[in-house]
């Protein structure tokens, strides 16, 4: 399938959800919103696992502090329920890039087991102040905010803010899209598939890496924000490791080196998690089942289904047709 071909289809899926949102439910706009969401923090952490091969646990981190400095801001301030919502989305990316840069010069000085350690222990700091810092984060009661922002379009209303953090996908999707299909993109993945030979090449690796992982936190820094607009609560239940790890397995359920795959991911997690909650209460057991047969069976994601399907028929070619060869005989 050509690139041109795999663009084409992913505009139309986006072009659909638009439509079928029109008539849905207000749960499920909320469901999808909270998706969307989602799908920036894991395409956010696609760049570093499926992209330049670090898995990171503490992807988490840069959610919390966007969407903590978001319900800060409004609560202390009223700074960001109006216009200057606008600025409140690029203070988050900002403050996400800048907490990435301060981790990186700690994490990328590690690698495998040791960088997701390095990241899992860096996450759990941002966890304890969130849960320490009474004056300024509330606790373990977390910051109610205000409300959403009304700037002549009142994000009040839950279609209205599907549009806002819709486009704020598409935006992440496309920016990542093109970093990832650039020279620098490209030498992530030559990072990933062999760090050695890169800088035998004379690649700066460190570097690389470094700026990567600014990227992500960037994002999740962003995540954080909307998460908190959407949510209406900022706790340190938004900054525990479970979050981080969610954020893994939705990116390794979709399909690593995908983007795409991470949203995907992100959807069948917030749906079935949220779905299955209200039928049974052993969800956690269905949703790890799906996560085991996953790296068991699609080690590729679901975004691999269709490369799996095309080995399978090449391994089965040569079979079918020796038999032909011997049933003519």
């Amino acid at each position: 399938m050509s690139e041109r071909t795999k663009i084409l289809i992913v505009v139309a899926a986006l072009i659909v959800l638009l439509i079928v949102m029109q008539f849905a439910s207000s749960f499920v706009i909320l469901l999808v919103t909270q998706a969307l969401v989602f799908a920036i923090l894991a395409m956010s952490l696609d760049i570093l696992l499926g992209y330049t091969g670090l898995p990171s646990l503490g992807q988490a981190a840069y959610l919390g502090v966007g969407a903590y400095l978001t319900a800060i801001l409004a609560t202390k301030y009223g700074f960001g329920l109006g216009s200057s919502f606008w600025a409140v989305i690029v203070l988050g990316i900002l403050l996400g890039a800048v907490t990435a840069a301060i981790f990186g010069l700690f994490a990328i000085r590690a690698s495998g087991v040791y960088f997701l350690m390095i990241t899992l222990a860096l996450g759990q700091c941002v966890w304890g102040l969130a849960y320490r810092w009474n004056s300024l984060t509330g606790g373990d009661n977390g910051i109610n905010m205000p409300g959403r922002p009304n700037f002549g379009i009142d994000l009040a209303h839950d279609m209205t803010f599907f549009y806002v953090v819709f486009g704020f996908f598409v935006a992440a999707l496309a920016a990542l899209y093109l970093l990832v299909k650039s020279p620098f993109g490209r030498s992530l993945v030559g990072i990933r598939e062999s760090e050695l030979r890169m800088r035998i090449l004379g690649y700066n690796t460190w570097l690389h890496k470094y700026i990567a992982f600014i990227i992500a936190g960037a994002f999740g820094g962003l995540a954080g924000v909307l998460w908190a607009f959407l949510n209406g609560l900022v706790s340190p239940e938004d900054v525990i490791l479970t979050t981080s790890v969610d954020a893994l397995l939705m990116v390794v359920l979709g399909g690593p080196g995908t983007l795409v795959g991470g949203a995907i991911g992100a959807g069948v997690v917030v749906f079935l998690r949220e779905y299955l909650s209200t039928l049974v209460e052993w969800w956690q057991y269905a949703l790890g089942g799906v996560y085991v047969l996953t790296i068991l069976y699609l080690p590729g994601g679901l975004m691999g289904i269709p490369e799996r399907i095309r080995q399978r028929r090449a391994l089965s070619a040569p079979a079918e047709q020796a038999k032909a060869v011997s049933v003519s005989q």
